[in-house]
């Protein structure tokens, strides 16, 4: 088994080589002059079982296309089995044609790793499980929420727990955490506009008075959603609100965002590298995903089933 990785996320990679004992395995991932990408893998890989891993977050086209050429050169040194490991899946969110004209490019993406030569796919909280449906090949979508269950049991014990759900969309996510937390309660803010031109209403559908309030979604990138729900709620009575989100995009003014909001704390994993940013916010906190992602490696190099991550 060797691990390689690309540069969107090298701490991360690092972090899943220490728990698996291994190296990095050695590349060249550099650019010319024109910004071309080029990549030179530094050891033998032949008859290997490598595992590429590469978040294609911002600039996503960059580390989209450092992500193929990887894959194509493993291909070409006779790697045996190319497993992409991708923590954060980009483009994501166009998974549908929102109206005439317009691309599935979650779809097109998913082709373009499969066509570059990747034998399987293992990937963390997909905006949407339907994705794995796009793959070819087999695709394993791990869910971040035993990690956050873990966390907020150590963190916050002893609270009257209420996972809210940001939006109507969210609430299988919400649900599933909510099991995980002893059965805790459920809230959901619904957003609605009643006239066009006028400002959105934020209903919270829940008794959140006196609650300790745990907003959950898949991805925070303006956090706009996420502060004026935590608005929201603290104007319906929750005693605290804090917030889970597995991939924290954060573009934009969104730490400034979160910092000057109800929010009391943001937790987002480290499926993005992102660790420049997160040091500037007094609110938000890293949580790794690491151990999660080093076993479900070790387990598809051992054709072990990895069945029981999802319990």
């Amino acid at each position: 088994m060797k691990l390689m990785a690309g540069n969107s996320n090298m701490p991360l990679a690092s972090a899943i080589a220490g728990y698996l004992e291994i190296p990095l395995t050695q590349a060249n991932v550099r650019r010319f002059a024109d910004e071309e990408i080029f990549v030179e893998i530094l050891e033998n890989v032949r008859g290997e079982d490598v595992f590429v891993l590469q978040s294609t977050s911002y600039p996503a086209n960059d580390n989209l296309m450092e992500l193929l050429i990887m894959i194509d050169a493993l291909r070409r040194a006779s790697a045996k089995r190319i497993t992409a490991v991708l923590p954060y899946f980009g483009y994501a969110r166009q998974d549908r044609k929102p109206g005439p004209r317009t691309p599935i490019s979650a779809k097109l993406v998913a082709n373009l790793i499969t066509t570059a030569g990747a034998n399987r796919v293992l990937s963390v909280d997909l905006h949407a499980g339907q994705i794995q449906g796009f793959f070819d090949i087999p695709t394993d979508n791990l869910f971040a929420a035993p990690v956050m269950s873990a966390d907020i049991t150590t963190r916050f014990p002893g609270k009257q727990w209420m996972v809210v759900s940001p939006d109507v969309g969210g609430v299988v996510r919400a649900r599933a955490l909510a099991k995980r937390l002893d059965n805790a309660p459920l809230a959901i803010v619904d957003k609605r506009r009643e006239r066009p031109g006028e400002s959105e209403v934020m209903n919270i559908i829940g008794q959140v008075e006196g609650r300790f309030c745990i907003l959950i979604d898949d991805i925070v990138d303006s956090a706009g959603t996420l502060c004026n729900a935590a608005a929201a709620l603290k104007a319906a009575g929750a005693e605290d609100v804090v917030a889970y989100c597995t991939h924290g995009v954060l573009s934009g003014g969104a730490v400034a965002r979160v910092d000057a909001s109800a929010l009391t704390e943001l937790v987002i994993t480290d499926s993005i590298g992102n660790h420049a940013v997160i040091a500037e916010s007094a609110k938000t906190r890293h949580l790794t995903i690491a151990p999660l992602l080093a076993e479900a490696i070790k387990r598809i190099a051992d054709e072990s089933s990895v069945s029981s991550l999802f319990d």
